[in-house]
């Protein structure tokens, strides 16, 4: 794809039906709105955790190098160039068509379905807000999921579950001409996984209710399920409403999908027992 200034760019961004680059604001609605901030959990890894730490470096270092740190012509080159288009990958987007990507800026498709961008799109992120929010979730729930299967298994699940997480967001938008960018579909999947080997496990939060902030503790599964439940709301209006840039709610979905179905095949039953034995079994007082 190409990115261009166009002086009419603007003007052709308030047209209806339009695509547009979610704003950081947008992005960020996806932490607002569950206002619940997950920070550490009682689930100490056995190994290090190379490949968690590899891939959060990788898009930190895409983040700063590739999109400037967010600066809006580098931004907007790397979402164009690199994001995935739904309408471009299903061939339902002829060449030349155009798209704005901000002010006095509008991106061309090129010819091809441009496969590649299925996975460079999982490095690239809108904002510092969207960047923080997915790498953090992938520090608290990535290391206990790689140590459960180990790191070359763990690099192929992730990378499965962003695939399965942008086909499912193709799949209900085919034709859509928004670009799409993010970690977050294939951190879904690692959500997902840790749902089905770690529901008890004790994750803490922090809650956001209006003003007030707290701290509470709760079982993996609670948390995660209510995580997905919005998705799941949010993708049903989503169906309702008119297309806009914003959060891929149905990548989100397919990531964790995929994470829940996938995760017994890559999981080493002798390492999650491992696992579950050395930290998070509940401890009993003993009398004497």
């Amino acid at each position: 794809m190409a990115l261009r200034h166009a002086p009419e760019a603007a003007e052709r961004g308030k047209e209806p039906g339009e695509g547009k680059r979610p704003t950081p604001e947008e992005v960020g609605a996806r932490y607002a709105v569950q206002a619940m901030f997950p920070y550490r959990d009682e689930n100490e890894t056995q190994r290090t955790p190379y490949v968690t730490i590899i891939i959060i470096t990788l898009n930190v270092l895409a983040w700063l190098v590739i999109e400037r740190a967010g600066a809006p012509l580098a931004l907007a080159r790397a979402v164009c160039d690199l994001g995935l288009i739904p309408g471009e990958l299903t061939g339902t987007l002829r060449p030349g068509t155009q798209f704005p990507m901000g002010e006095g800026l509008i991106c061309i498709t090129d010819p091809g379905r441009q496969v590649s961008h299925v996975f460079t799109s999982m490095f690239l992120h809108g904002s510092w807000m969207h960047l923080i929010g997915n790498m953090w979730f992938l520090w608290v729930f990535g290391d206990n999921i790689e140590d459960s299967m180990g790191r070359v298994r763990f690099a192929i699940f992730y990378l499965i579950s962003g695939v399965a997480a942008a086909l499912l967001q193709v799949l209900f938008n085919p034709a859509s001409g928004i670009p799409m960018v993010g970690a977050s579909g294939a951190i879904s999947g690692v959500m997902g996984a840790y749902l089905i080997l770690y529901p008890r496990v004790r994750v803490f939060a922090l809650v956001v209710l209006g003003f007030f902030f707290t701290s509470i503790a709760l079982p993996a599964w609670t948390m995660l399920l209510y995580w997905a439940a919005i998705q799941l709301v949010s993708g049903l209006f989503g169906l309702l409403a008119e297309e806009r840039g914003g959060v891929a709610v149905w990548a989100h979905i397919g990531g964790f999908v995929a994470g829940v179905v996938l995760i017994k095949l890559f999981a080493r039953h002798d390492d999650v027992m491992a696992h579950q034995s050395h930290h998070w079994e509940p401890r009993r007082l003993v009398g004497r």
